[in-house]
């Protein structure tokens, strides 16, 4: 079975308004972890052609095994959807928000073997356009992850803080990168979490996180993420289509989508 939240309740809570962030080491066992990864691989040969190439990015479009980014699958299949709406990563957000949530992406990440890009330093609520910002990401390893392969790092109470200055990154799948990162307060207060298969992170729309790139020959490094917003939080729906509308003209103008 999954992990339950309920008898964490209190500690998940305690550790999010700390840090801006919780983890869990064994959020599903070895064996759902394989479910989970074959359902995948059926979802990336079944549905993956016919999506709008806004949400299917490639390290290289031009070759279709380097696969990094998929945006709201469980719009398109049946178990992801019940992942996304039912499973435990949604308790787990209610929980941290203290509100009941919406359901808004479900995404699937991979940083292929040995060309696997460095996501930039950022925080979500940037591209999310929320008043106020109340919202979590979750993250789910589908396969072991290290520093060699690009695990995440968590800058502990930046929640707590506000936006800092963003600009464009030019990393396809992750536009905007902050310009003041590297102070010697970030790195006293960094974190990294690497960890087995199974391994769960979720954190503030306001948390500052980035991972290194995958600089291992052999080994990819997928994973699955999950975005909801507080109920209570309010979207600027103009605002946020206009960035994306934005975007994808310019990806489109750069040829990576």
């Amino acid at each position: 079975m999954p992990f339950d939240p309920n008898p964490h309740s209190a500690t998940l809570r305690n550790d999010f308004n700390r840090d801006g962030y919780v983890h869990v080491d064994a959020f599903y066992s070895a064996d759902e972890i394989d479910e989970i990864t074959h359902k995948l691989t059926d979802f990336i040969v079944e549905q993956v052609p016919s999506m709008p190439p806004s949400e299917v990015y490639y390290e290289d479009k031009n070759d279709p095994n380097t696969l990094k980014q998929l945006q709201k699958i469980y719009q398109y299949d049946s178990y992801f959807q019940d992942m996304m709406l039912h499973g435990p990563a949604r308790r787990i957000a209610e929980e941290v928000l203290q509100d009941e949530v919406v359901p808004v992406n479900m995404q699937y990440f991979n940083k292929p073997a040995g060309i696997g890009q460095p996501t930039p330093p950022h925080q979500d609520g940037v591209f999310f356009h929320l008043d106020p910002c109340e919202a979590v990401t979750g993250w789910l390893a589908l396969e072991d992850v290290d520093h060699e392969n690009g695990c995440i790092h968590y800058l502990r109470g930046s929640h707590k803080v506000g936006f800092r200055d963003h600009g464009q990154s030019g990393v396809l799948g992750f536009s905007q990168g902050m310009r003041d990162f590297g102070t010697p307060e970030d790195q006293a207060a960094t974190v990294s979490f690497p960890g087995p298969a199974g391994t769960f992170l979720m954190h503030h729309a306001k948390t500052v996180h980035w991972a290194g790139a995958n600089t291992s020959k052999t080994r990819s490094r997928r994973a699955l993420g999950f975005i909801y917003y507080a109920k209570r939080a309010r979207e600027d729906v103009a605002s946020k289509q206009a960035y994306q509308q934005a975007l994808n003209a310019r990806l489109k103008m750069s040829e990576k989508i």
